[in-house]
């Protein structure tokens, strides 16, 4: 039992240092060891293992430590017929073109949203969505539809986290958020995750009527006023309604 805790503990440890390349692409042994939390002796033996797998990349110029062509590999064998970015990609342009702003379609991921694609604005400035990118789902537009179309239970966890983490969280402003949310069938967001920020979300509900992601439209604050958004809340739920019907 104790050597199958270790091999387990050793796999979570590797797919952390892993993890790491989510929004950086390179890095050295002393930065993965600071953002895994883990001596550089463990790391180090972690990275040979990644290494000789494949999974990670060495440059021996700097040191540093990039992705490696096995992820590659594996990314090649993901089924597209389930990859909802793939899939909602062109839509997503279209809404992109009509409305001018920043368009990102989000999912779940237990306690937080995962932005799996996005479509950038054209304007000069404009709000960049990373893809990848993880927000906690007590905040923001596309939080809140994503938590307004969830269980009971998921709703829950959410307002405790919410509680846990936020000083001052109003629990019952933000359950009536969620209600407007359902009723309306969108939600907005003005400054609230960072400033000079706002956005407004839909629910993509599958043809079976089950939650499957949610699109949303960002940008300045100053260009995406509330009064901006509700303008374009018919044309972004028109857009949802398009998306859904290409879903199970």
């Amino acid at each position: 039992m104790e050597d199958g805790k270790l091999t387990v503990r050793a796999v979570e440890r590797a797919l952390d240092i892993l993890l790491c390349f989510t929004h950086v692409h390179e890095l050295s042994l002393t930065e993965i060891s600071q953002r895994v939390d883990l001596h550089k002796s463990t790391v180090h033996r972690l990275l040979a293992s990644l290494e000789g797998k494949g999974f990670l990349i060495r440059d021996a110029a700097s040191d540093k430590y990039r992705l490696g062509f096995s992820l590659w590999e594996l990314s090649a064998n993901l089924s597209q017929g389930d990859d909802l970015g793939a899939i909602l990609l062109p839509e997503m342009e279209r809404l992109r073109d009509v409305i001018g702003e920043t368009v990102s379609l989000y999912l779940r991921d237990s306690m937080e949203r995962v932005r799996i694609q996005a479509v950038q604005s054209n304007h000069a400035i404009r709000r960049v969505a990373p893809v990848g990118a993880r927000m906690p789902l007590f905040v923001g537009a596309s939080s809140k539809v994503l938590t307004a179309y969830a269980d009971e239970a998921v709703q829950a966890q959410v307002l405790q986290e919410a509680e846990r983490s936020t000083p001052g969280f109003d629990r019952d402003s933000y359950l009536q958020q969620l209600r407007e949310t359902h009723r309306m069938g969108f939600a907005t967001s003005f400054e609230e995750r960072e400033p000079g920020a706002a956005a407004i979300a839909a629910p993509v509900l599958g043809r079976s009527g089950k939650l499957a992601a949610a699109i949303a439209v960002s940008g300045p604050a100053n260009r995406l006023t509330p009064e901006m958004m509700q303008a374009y809340a018919p044309t972004l739920l028109e857009a949802a309604r398009r998306m859904g019907t290409m879903l199970s």
